[in-house]
């Protein structure tokens, strides 16, 4: 029996069983809010690759090898695309000086967030592409784009950029009062909760929602309700995490599509590259003072595959029977990223003089 995904229905539910079974043994295993070390996150970073490769290995087996290198290809793809993204996260918790210990509690629910959006946009994605090749030059463009705006991008005004002036964090604010200080692991605070927070610092301000003390055009301040939902900064960290991953999947999606056109190949490529990201993020903070030319690989792969889009858009429209193969895909992905964490070591930046 074939689904309206294309595959059969036994394939989907291999599927649907390892990624939920692996999303269930990481929150048993990681249930305190304990720091990670960095030989925890590498461990777990190996069994997430373990897992991804397992699926990999039964598309080998039940649907050829053309099959099995598309998902591969479009793992290895998201995950380094997804090195861009924690950098971000990276600045965001840092900005918020949320503990060690408390992120890995963030970057989960990021994470399941992540997994619905990606949900949303590859289902949107794959039935563009059904439009026509033009679908795959505007995806080139803005594959392109994206390779282009990175390399113009300015690390120091970055580092610098205040998070407050975000739009996750000025909507939360709008929609809900805000408690300034971290209680605990909790994204948000009602009833005792914020009676014992309000006891332990009488001096700290409860924001209501609608206050903007920075743009007083806008501050329009709304009285408190009892039992009302009280958001943290954990809450406000979450918020600008999502909403940054759901920017980064209007470019990392489209790359990944190019490289196959079936939903379930392009899902679940996504699916298990995104559930090794938590882990992956204690590893490349460990390493990021290392891995200085890795984000010139992400570039480079950007426009490798903005150059497939637009060789496969105009194949369909002047059949010049140019492509780049499935197994060629896969070994540029890998050889480009083997290039740019071995280029790191081998020129690793020099420091900085004042």
């Amino acid at each position: 029996m074939t689904t309206h995904l294309g595959f059969p229905l036994e394939t989907v539910a291999v599927f649907i069983v390892l990624s939920v079974g692996a999303i269930a043994i990481d929150l048993f295993a990681h249930r305190s809010d304990q720091p990670m070390s960095l030989k925890s996150a590498a461990l777990w970073s190996v069994f997430w690759v373990l897992v991804s490769l397992a699926f990999g290995g039964y598309l080998w087996v039940h649907h050829g090898s053309e099959m099995a290198s598309l998902f591969l290809t479009g793992y290895a793809l998201e995950k380094v695309l997804s090195v861009d993204n924690l950098f971000v996260i990276m600045a965001v918790f840092s900005w918020f000086n949320i503990p060690e210990g408390l992120r890995h509690r963030v970057l989960y629910w990021g994470i399941i967030g992540a997994i619905v959006f990606r949900l949303i946009f590859v289902a949107i994605g794959t039935g563009l592409l059904a439009l026509g090749p033009y679908v795959e030059i505007l995806f080139a463009l803005i594959v392109g784009w994206t390779a282009v705006m990175m390399l113009r991008r300015d690390e120091e005004a970055e580092a610098k950029e205040d998070y407050s002036e975000h739009l996750a964090y000025r909507w939360v604010h709008r929609i809900f009062p805000v408690w300034p200080r971290l209680y605990g692991h909790n994204f948000f605070l009602h009833g005792q909760e914020l009676e014992e927070a309000r006891r332990q610092h009488p001096d700290v301000h409860l924001e209501p929602a609608g206050e903007d003390l920075k743009h007083p055009e806008q501050n329009r301040p709304q009285p408190v309700k009892k039992g009302a939902l009280v958001a943290t900064p954990l809450f406000l960290c979450l918020a600008i995490i999502e909403l940054s991953d759901v920017m980064f999947a209007f470019d990392s999606v489209p790359a990944v599509i190019a490289v196959s056109k079936e939903p379930l190949i392009v899902y679940s490529a996504m699916m298990f590259a995104i559930l090794g990201l938590r882990t992956m993020y204690f590893v490349l903070e460990a390493l990021r003072g290392r891995l200085v030319h890795l984000e010139k690989a992400v570039v480079a792969l950007l426009f490798f595959i903005a150059v497939k889009l637009l060789l496969s858009a105009s194949e369909h429209l002047f059949h010049h029977g140019y492509e780049i193969s499935p197994n060629a895909s896969l070994i540029v992905v890998l050889a480009v990223l083997a290039l740019g964490i071995a280029a790191s070591f081998v020129f690793p930046e020099k420091p900085k003089t004042e």
